[in-house]
């Protein structure tokens, strides 16, 4: 059984209603999706994603105000071997260099010949 839930919009604070499940916990309201999470449409079944997308009032959701017309992402709290994801945690790291060599005082070397070209 479902119960209506509220969220503003980020953007223009526009009130939007969804029905949903109460097993879902939610993780974030952001204006930008997480790296790595799958979302769904209010209209879809979003249950099994791991947020919702909405377009502020143009999904007839709005209870309070026209909307914006920009998205924003609802995310659910994800786990992975039993540990909940952090979004903020980079996927992969890079390294620039070599660890082993400090960086040169002087900083990088330009074009042999003084131009590039």
């Amino acid at each position: 059984m479902g119960f209506p839930v509220r969220y503003y919009c980020p953007h223009c604070e526009t009130i939007v209603e969804i029905e949903r499940d109460g097993y879902l916990a939610d993780k974030a309201v952001t204006p930008f999706p997480f790296e790595g999470w799958s979302y769904e449409p209010p209209t879809a079944d979003f249950e099994d994603a791991d947020g919702v997308v909405f377009q502020c009032g143009e999904d007839g959701l709005a209870i309070d105000g026209d909307g914006c017309g920009e998205r924003f992402y609802l995310s659910f709290v994800r786990y992975e071997n039993g540990e909940e994801l952090d979004p903020r945690t980079p996927t992969e790291q890079v390294h620039l260099g070599n660890e082993s060599t400090p960086p040169s005082p002087s900083g990088p070397r330009g074009p042999p010949n003084g131009f590039w070209g």
